[in-house]
């Protein structure tokens, strides 16, 4: 597939080498005058710039250039390093063209095991991402990292304040699990959060985030792909967006959840959205989503492909409970101390799925009580 006739060439003043040889700029492949390899590439960085989903309109600057500025002053981190830069896409004739042409990409590189990183543009662009995952002919799970919970019903919503609605109606349904992370409670009105109540969906509140970053580890670590928007991040800590918040994540927690994102062995694509560089005066926002995409690609190299349960990485736990379930099986990571707990269909035997949990989840179980994440994890499976 001849994916360049997608995509605009970078100007070379934006990603040009720098005199210190070990900088992004002397490692990434870009698209200056040929397309680079993108089927060899462990991960693909693509830029968006379309807006029409967005009440705010379009920006006057290129928003993901701005980050990729600052992106490749970078210092490299460890490991090996196949990351190419396949330009700006250019925007369909119509929002829709829009959705379908990154569904068609998207689809494209995750059938090659190449990672989309989508860069700029409004949120609603998730829902192409999302689309391509239909091609996949599986149930998938995904999250979503805002300040808002993007549910909106009446017809003269954006689509940004209604994408997550879209997604999840979508025909055939072949989501699996969803996880709203770093939502502020009084931006969100009660019916919406109680309908992901009603669907089994886990939530967590921007304060929780905070009490205890690890909990929103296993959420992610579930996730085939991550939608996160830059409004999540407080205004004083990347002001790019409109209205101002003067609450939420700080550039470290940020950060740290996209290492979590890149951390995680079945996430296949990261989408990092609603980065208005109007408002950037100083180049802040842009430093920060930098510095997460930073963080999103170490995470990545750093992943231990820890999927096999039975193997001697694994320590298998089984904890007898006095109810029904009267066992629960958790199997803990040598190296990663991570935990997954598995659970069995009570409708059907045959039916298991093994999510990711925390220490939290084994530790209640060992006390005799069922783990929430075990009984939204039993609905979902029917």
């Amino acid at each position: 597939m001849n994916l360049a006739i997608f995509f605009d060439p970078l100007r070379e003043e934006l990603t040009a080498a720098t005199a210190a040889s070990t900088t992004l700029a002397n490692y990434a492949s870009r698209f200056l005058d040929s397309f680079p390899d993108w089927r060899t590439a462990d991960l693909a960085l693509i830029g968006l710039n379309e807006w029409r989903g967005s009440a705010g309109g379009a920006p006057d600057v290129h928003g993901a250039d701005e980050v990729r500025r600052r992106f490749y002053q970078l210092q490299k981190g460890s490991g090996s390093l196949r990351i190419a830069d396949l330009g700006n896409l250019r925007p369909g004739l119509t929002l829709e063209d829009t959705y379908l042409r990154l569904r068609e990409i998207v689809a494209a590189l995750l059938e090659h095991n190449t990672v989309p990183i989508l860069l700029g543009g409004s949120q609603d662009l998730d829902y192409g991402q999302f689309l391509a995952y239909e091609t996949l002919e599986r149930p998938v799970s995904f999250a979503m990292v805002d300040s808002r919970v993007d549910m909106a019903e009446h017809d003269t919503a954006p689509a940004e304040d209604s994408h997550l609605r879209r997604i999840l109606m979508h025909e055939p349904n072949f989501v699996f699990n969803f996880a709203q992370l770093a939502h502020q409670q009084y931006l969100v009105a009660p019916d919406v959060l109680a309908a992901l109540e009603k669907l089994h969906f886990e939530t967590l509140r921007l304060g929780q985030v905070r009490d205890d970053i690890r909990q929103a580890e296993p959420l992610l670590r579930q996730a085939d792909f991550v939608s996160f928007d830059v409004a999540a991040l407080r205004w004083n800590d990347a002001p790019a967006y409109a209205p101002a918040n003067p609450f939420g994540l700080t550039n470290e927690e940020a950060a740290k959840l996209a290492w979590y994102a890149g951390h995680n062995d079945q996430l296949s694509s990261f989408g990092l959205y609603g980065y208005r560089p109007d408002h950037d005066t100083h180049g802040l926002a842009a430093s920060a989503l930098a510095t997460m995409l930073w963080y999103f690609i170490e995470g990545f190299y750093h992943r231990r492909n820890e999927t096999d349960f039975q193997s001697r990485r694994f320590i298998r736990y089984a904890v007898g409970l006095p109810g029904s379930p009267a066992k629960l099986v958790f199997y803990k990571a040598k190296r990663t101390e991570k935990w997954w707990l598995e659970v069995e269909s009570l409708a059907d035997s045959a039916v298991k799925r093994i999510v990711p949990c925390s220490y939290e989840d084994y530790f209640k179980a060992a006390q005799g009580d069922l783990p929430n994440r075990w009984i939204l994890t039993q609905a979902l499976l029917g």
